[in-house]
């Protein structure tokens, strides 16, 4: 019998053009609020995921990239980082340790996670959002949210 590796639950592809991601915080976090895009941009919902995380934590690119905002919106400490294929992401509340026009690696350091983001019931969330263009697409899809799994294969099923 042949084993063949079988991907479930994996995110689309095509969000990713070209890149591979990582999450922001390791170990990977739970997550606590899930991506809710509104149907308009000018609507409530929710641009994002918030991952369970604690203050002063480690926030990582998720992605290679270059800094492209590292100060406050709306009072809130956030990073930006743009990714090839037109991605950005951004992370927030978090103290920036980079600084605009700096080229990041996936996994360099981008400052650490404040607590207080509102809504979140761990001692600090991370919101970490991206978007392509003017439209917001859900970060999860960017990393493996599911375990890989070894199935077993016939031979005769491996054929086709």
């Amino acid at each position: 019998m042949l084993s063949a590796l079988i991907l479930l639950g994996s995110p689309g592809a095509s969000a990713v053009p070209g890149g591979e991601f990582d999450w922001p915080l390791h170990p990977r976090p739970e997550v606590v609020r899930t991506f809710d895009k509104p149907e308009h941009n000018w609507l409530p919902g929710h641009r994002g995921v918030d991952l369970s995380g604690r203050p002063e934590q480690a926030v990582l690119s998720a992605g290679a990239g270059t800094v492209v905002f590292a100060g406050e919106v709306a009072g809130k400490p956030t990073v930006s980082v743009d990714h090839d294929g037109g991605l950005r992401t951004t992370y927030e509340p978090v103290v920036a340790r980079v600084r605009p026009g700096q080229r990041v690696g996936i996994g360099t350091v981008l400052g650490t996670l404040e607590a207080g983001h509102p809504g979140c019931r761990a001692a600090a969330c991370l919101h970490w959002g991206v978007r392509r263009d003017r439209e917001y697409l859900n970060p999860l899809r960017l990393v493996r949210t599911a375990p890989l799994r070894l199935k077993p294969v016939s031979f005769d099923q491996a054929r086709g």
